[in-house]
């Protein structure tokens, strides 16, 4: 359960103050000219990435590298060598990697459904953790790793990287000025031209080299399949929530933060396989989702096969306002004035990664012991927002959220859905 004392925080980061000391950061601060050595969970995909970009820091080492996977996880470790110089120690498991005590830091980038058991493992064995969005598989997992975040002490930062993105805030705060007028509707898009169809495809056995039973982890016990391995894992229930955690957790979190608003009252959801109706992905390839906040409603809408997205941009966010549109993508934002209320604005990204901002914010806090830019408290109010949508889904019908009991109050068909089911002998932590 995440307290009214964590939402008075998370309130304040919302305002674009994440950045300030935070008094549960107690530890020992790392000096900035000590190295930081670092170990990557996770190392296929965006893993990968957090590693080459951690790595454009001077003062971070990667030492270690771990993956189910013994090919990634060998070619990794040759890749790193050859940028580096240097030979990292490689892992299958990573409980082994949690147990070298030489290991300031770890980044996590497993499937969606490891986030939670190993960040709390790593924040228990005193590391301090980059980890991947969304936050977590369930809400009861996102309440879990604010708690273990807290609870340990630990720098935590999640992925969500448009919290470091100078040209977001600008806009953010255009929004929060009132130029606008009164914003009545906020929406977040994500139309995913490169997303093709995913054909059904029959079980088989493990490839070589691949701890599929650790894959698994927590999750149900299936036979492998091709389609829930690499990659594609986000478009099964078991381990991920499709397009609406995937991307919906960084433009939601947008949303969410230009209206400073936290939980919605109500949510309703529909969707479903229309670009691909004979495809084997689990969640919905389009889909729309309708929250209802007080004084505005926000609108979440997705789609596999396409680009053409509001405003003519395959994702964003809008701030709808009686003066004028505030439009806002990774490439910079836009004002569209309503009539002649207000003048158009345009304003292009600024120079650099945002992503790199991220991963450098991240270690800075380790430096210092504050809290970076998108601490879980924040991710929390991203991933439960979209989690709440995927209910609303699965339900087929309109859920009411209670924000003071973070339950749907009576409905148990919902609250099922909160819920994280682990497979034995994993457990959640609770704290």
């Amino acid at each position: 359960m995440i307290s009214r004392r964590t939402f008075i925080k998370q309130s304040t980061a919302l305002l674009g103050t994440a950045a300030a000391t935070g008094p549960w950061i107690q530890t020992k601060a790392i000096a900035p000219s000590d190295t930081i050595r670092i170990g990557a969970i996770g190392i296929n995909g965006m893993g990968w990435t957090n590693v080459r970009s951690h790595l454009k820091l001077p003062e971070v080492n990667v030492v270690a590298l771990c993956d189910v996977d013994n090919t990634v996880l060998q070619r990794r470790a040759g890749e790193l060598e050859e940028m580096t110089g240097a030979k990292a120690v490689l892992h299958r498991d990573y409980r082994a990697l949690l147990d070298d005590q030489e290991i300031d830091a770890v980044i996590v980038a497993t499937p969606d459904h490891w986030h939670p058991l190993i960040t709390m493992h790593a924040c228990e064995a005193g590391k301090d953790v980059y980890v991947e969005k969304p936050l977590a598989n369930s809400i009861a997992e996102c309440n879990a790793m604010v708690a273990a975040a807290s609870h340990y002490q630990r720098v935590v930062q999640v992925g969500q990287w448009q919290r470091s993105g100078p040209h977001w805030d600008e806009a953010m705060a255009f929004v929060q000025s009132g130029q606008l007028g009164k914003v009545r509707t906020a929406k977040a898009w994500a139309y995913q031209g490169w997303m093709r169809n995913i054909p059904i495809r029959p079980d088989s056995d493990t490839p070589d080299g691949v701890d599929y039973d650790l894959w698994l982890g927590p999750a149900p016990q299936r036979p492998f399949n091709p389609n829930r391995f690499h990659f594609t894992f986000r478009w099964f229930w078991d381990y991920a929530g499709g397009l609406m955690t995937d991307w919906g957790v960084h433009l939601i979190d947008m949303a969410l933060y230009g209206m400073q608003a936290i939980s919605p009252k109500s949510v309703l959801s529909t969707g479903g396989a229309f670009a691909y109706p004979d495809g084997g992905m689990e969640t919905p390839d389009t889909q729309q989702a309708v929250f209802e906040y007080d004084g505005f409603s926000m609108i979440w809408e997705h789609a596999a096969g396409i680009d053409n997205g509001p405003y003519g941009r395959s994702h964003g966010v809008s701030f709808i306002g009686n003066n004028g549109t505030l439009v806002v993508d990774r490439g910079g934002w836009e004002v569209i004035p309503e009539g002649e209320k207000m003048a158009a604005i345009t304003r292009d990204k600024p120079a650099g990664a945002d992503l790199d901002r991220h991963t450098q914010d991240f270690v800075h806090c380790m430096q210092t012991r504050s809290v970076p830019k998108c601490p879980p408290e924040v991710a929390w109010l991203a991933a439960v927002n979209a989690h709440l949508g995927n209910v609303a889904f699965k339900t087929g019908r309109k859920v009411y959220w209670d924000h003071e009991t973070h339950t749907f109050g009576d409905d148990e068909e919902a609250n099922a859905l909160i819920k994280a089911h682990y497979r034995a002998p994993w457990v959640l932590p609770s704290f």
